[in-house]
Parts: C-alpha cells; structure tokens; sequence
C-alpha cells in the first residue's frame, strides 16, 4: 500500500486527529480509572470530560471547514460508543453503576447504530435529533459526575440519562419507520403506482 492511497483511507486533518485521540484516550481512561490511587477519580474524570470535549470539537471543526470525510463519518461514532461503553463498563466492575443501566446504555446506541445502517441500505438518511443530542449531553454529564464523586446525585442524574436514553432510542425508531414509509411512498409515487395499503 502506498502513501498516497494510505492518504486516501485516513485524511490527515483536524476533526481526524481528534477522534484519533479520543481512542486513544480510551485505554487511558480505564486505567486512571481502575487505579488505586487517591487521585485515580480526578484523573479519569479530566481524561473523560477532555475526550468528551473532542467529540464536540471534532463534529464542529469538520462542519465550518467542510473537512468531512467517510474516514471521519465512520470512525467518529465508533469513538464516542468506545468511549461511553469502556467508561460504563469500568464503572460496573467498581460498583459504581449497577449493571442493568450500563446495559441499557450500551444496547441503545448500538440498536440505533444498526438502525443507522438499516437506514441507509435503503436509501435513508436518519440525521441526529434533537433528543439524540440532549442524550448525548446528559450521558457525558452524568458519566462525568459518577466518576468524580460517590455522590447520591451522580447517581440519579445517570437514571435521568438512562430514562433519557431510552426515550431518545425510542424516537430513533419511530423516525425511522416514519421515514421508511416516506421512502416506500415516494418510489410508488415515481412508479406511478399506489402505495400498498392505499384505500
């Protein structure tokens, strides 16, 4: 493989990097976190809230200079999920979050990534929401609390992200299903035919 089509696959730019880091900053997350030390919390927690940070950055950086690429599109997502589910799962092994939330969590952004791609097999596009990006705030806000502190409110502003969470996942399907008979309707409109189930 030469430079040039190594170049191609992974487009050296801004937005790039920075989801490379926040990868990178995966294993480092859970190792701060899995330390004994009296300092491991605040460590993690600036390692978690500076990747969560890129994740925003990257997104933002990629619109202005319209420096989006497939690499970006597919490798951003797979970044954030790494990042929230090694953060969960880490905590569950601490007793930090009970197991049934982390799961919950997990299982609803992989759901929507294969939802996702569902959609495009189709031809359909399924953009973020607006409640998909409030999940994603309170997600952060609340990962970041647990970790920092034993605190009761950490505790219920992740079952606030767990119930906001679901919500979201569940306005991702019925977008989706929405969107699904928008599509079916239109190509029979093209076709010249009557959708199915028409009176």
């Amino acid at each position: 493989m030469d430079l040039g089509t190594l170049g191609a696959m992974f487009p050296l730019n801004v937005p790039n990097v920075l989801t490379l880091v926040r990868i990178l900053l995966v294993p480092v997350l859970v190792v701060a976190l899995l330390d004994a030390t009296p300092n491991g919390s605040t460590v993690a927690a600036i390692v978690f809230a500076a990747a969560a940070l890129t994740d925003g950055l990257d997104g933002y950086i990629a619109r202005s200079r319209r420096s989006i690429t497939t690499f970006g599109k597919v490798m951003d997502p797979i970044a954030d999920k790494l990042l929230i589910a090694a953060a969960l799962i880490t905590l569950v092994s601490l007793h930090r979050v009970a197991p049934w939330a982390a799961m919950v969590i997990i299982a609803r952004e992989f759901a929507v990534s294969g939802l996702r791609v569902a959609a495009g097999q189709q031809g359909v596009v399924i953009p973020a929401s607006p409640l998909g990006k409030l999940k994603t705030v309170v997600q952060v806000a609340a990962i970041l609390a647990v970790i920092a502190t034993h605190d009761l409110w950490a505790q219920i502003l992740l079952y606030v992200a767990v119930v906001v969470t679901l919500v979201s996942g569940a306005d991702y399907f019925l977008n989706f299903r929405r969107r699904i008979e928008e599509a079916r309707e239109r190509i029979a409109s093209e076709r010249g035919s009557v959708p199915r189930g028409a009176p």
